[in-house]
C-alpha cells in the first residue's frame, strides 16, 4: 500500500481492507473501487509542552500553523491525491529515522506511520522559535516515524541532499527548506554584514545551517505556503 508517484504532482495508493491512507483534507483527486472517508484528528499533546485540552489545545495548534484537517481514505480501490498543483515527492521511511516537516507540506501518509507534534522550543529554545517563524513552521513542527511512504509538498520541486561526511553541513535559505530525515540539527546561521545594515544587502542574512548523518530536502523556490 506505499504511496506511489503518478507524475511530478500526483500521487496514488492502493487501499486493501484493514489498510488506510490519512491525506490532507480536500487533496483527493479521484479515486476507483470502494474507498470511504472518514475525518481523522492527530490526539496527544505537543512534546515539550504542557498537555493542552479541548478548545484550548486546538487553538495552540491552529496558532503554531501544525493544524492541518486529515481525512482516512479506507476500503479497497485506488486513490488518488494532489493539491493546489502543488509539486510531489514521496520520502520512503524505513524504520530507523524520524521524518521531521511541517504539516502544511504534508499531503499524505501511510496510516501506520506514528506521528507527533514537537515544539521547536524544545529543540533549541529561543533559537529554535525563531528558526519556526523564518521558516513558516511556527512553534510546533511534526514528526513522523515508522516503516512506511510520506508525501511532501513544494513549489518547483524539492532536491534532496545529503549531510554527512563527504558534505557536513549545508546551508539553506529558511523559505526553501521542506523537511529533513536523520541525525540532523537546524540551526540559524545568521550572516550580516554592514550592507544589510544599510538595506543594500543580499537579502540572505539570515539562513539555517543543516549538520549531522541524514538528509535534508529543499525546494526550488523561497516561496511561501
Amino acid at each position: 500500500m506505499p504511496l506511489e508517484v503518478v507524475n511530478s504532482k500526483v500521487v496514488k495508493t492502493t487501499l486493501a481492507q484493514g489498510q488506510n491512507v490519512l491525506a490532507r483534507k480536500g487533496a483527493m483527486l479521484y479515486y476507483t473501487g470502494d474507498v470511504r472517508f472518514v475525518p481523522h484528528s492527530m490526539g496527544g499533546s505537543a512534546a515539550g509542552m504542557p498537555s493542552l485540552g479541548g478548545v484550548a489545545g486546538m487553538a495552540g495548534r491552529m496558532m503554531s500553523g501544525e493544524h492541518v484537517s486529515m481525512m482516512a481514505a479506507e476500503g479497497q480501490g485506488e486513490v488518488f491525491y494532489g493539491h493546489a498543483g502543488l509539486y510531489v515527492e514521496v520520502i520512503h521511511l524505513d524504520g530507523s529515522s524520524l521524518l521531521t516537516v511541517e504539516a502544511d507540506r504534508l499531503l499524505a501518509h501511510d496510516g501506520y506511520l506514528q506521528t507527533s507534534v514537537v515544539a521547536l522550543t524544545s529543540q533549541g529554545g529561543v533559537r529554535g522559535a525563531v528558526r519556526g517563524a523564518m521558516t513558516g513552521q511556527g512553534l510546533f513542527t511534526t514528526q513522523l516515524s515508522g516503516q512506511g511512504t510520506v508525501a511532501v509538498l513544494s513549489h518547483g520541486g524539492a532536491i534532496p541532499l545529503e549531510v554527512g561526511p563527504q558534505r557536513p553541513h549545508v546551508v539553506v535559505d529558511p523559505q526553501a527548506y521542506v523537511c529533513h530525515i536523520g541525525n540532523i540539527q537546524v540551526d540559524i546561521s545568521a550572516n550580516v554584514g554592514w550592507r544589510d545594515a544599510v538595506g543594500r544587502g543580499s537579502g540572505e542574512a539570515m539562513q539555517l545551517k543543516i549538520t549531522g548523518m541524514g538528509t535534508v530536502w529543499v525546494q526550488a523556490s523561497e516561496q511561501k505556503f
